[in-house]
């Protein structure tokens, strides 16, 4: 009894932990989700509000809000575009490792952008201007050069992949239709199948003319008789066999008639009366 109940008591200790490890499991996949969700949206509105004030603000304000939204641009499509790429090649792992040192740098510069947003000060920051904006294109052209470099490496195997499917491909196709290939003939051969061609033409031509058979070359000669032939051919037959009917004795038209026998069971005749 004991034993038992230890027993239903493990199950149930089982149970409750297996049922904490699911509950924190969707807790934390849920939180992950909704971190995600408002990292999004605030990077959606940031986005917006940088391409407004891109449009809307004229002068240095409106410059450092385009250079944002440039760099932030193409931040994203790169880290985008390598962790796509990096679960299908290993060996952009180098690759992405050098973007996070490059995000670093682009990290601190939209930081220091952001700031020099709320300057008063507009005359030093038209003079920083230039060197923002060398910083930036720096960035964003090692951060696009990196995100091309994946694309044409996955195209290029992608290509290479297509070419060896298209090669295998036809040498399927080629296989499957190997019916439509005449098979080579010997030169011997196909002379001889020619000849038989041509002479069985000509039979056949000499053949359907009227009286040509008549008129042509005589037929062939019999075969000589062989040693057996020869013996049959000699053999003769009695005269007995080959006797005409000439030469048979006549017969009578009617046989004459002759005593009939008398048996002793017979009755004697009785003679004939004259009275």
């Amino acid at each position: 009894m004991e034993a038992v109940i230890a027993v239903f008591a493990l199950l149930f200790v089982l149970f409750v932990g297996l049922g904490v490890y699911a509950t924190v499991k969707v807790v934390g996949a849920a939180k992950r989700g909704v971190d995600r969700g408002i990292t999004q949206a605030r990077r959606t509105v940031e986005d917006h509000t940088l391409r407004a004030k891109s449009f809307a603000q004229p002068g240095a304000a409106g410059e450092l809000a385009q250079l944002r939204l440039k760099l932030r641009t193409s931040m994203r499509a790169t880290q985008d575009a390598l962790q796509a790429a990096v679960a299908e090649d290993e060996s952009l792992k180098e690759s992405l490792g050098l973007f996070e040192r490059l995000s670093a740098h682009g990290h601190e510069l939209d930081d220091e952008l952001k700031r020099l947003e709320s300057e008063p000060d507009r005359t030093a920051l038209t003079e920083r201007l230039p060197g923002l904006r060398e910083r930036t294109e720096r960035i964003t052209h090692s951060a696009d050069s990196l995100r091309w470099a994946a694309r044409d490496r996955a195209r290029r195997f992608a290509d290479d992949d297509l070419d060896s499917l298209s090669a295998q491909i036809d040498l399927e196709s080629g296989a499957l239709r190997h019916w439509t290939e005449p098979e080579p003939q010997p030169a011997s051969s196909s002379q001889s199948a020619s000849s038989q061609q041509s002479a069985s033409s000509g039979q056949h031509a000499s053949s359907s003319r009227p009286g040509s058979s008549s008129q042509s070359a005589a037929p062939p000669p019999w075969p000589e008789a062989t040693a057996a032939d020869a013996t049959t051919a000699g053999q003769t037959w009695p005269d007995t066999a080959q006797s005409s009917p000439e030469q048979e004795p006549a017969r009578p038209a009617i046989t004459p008639p002759a005593a009939r026998p008398t048996y002793p069971w017979q009755k004697k005749p009785r003679p004939e009366s004259t009275t």
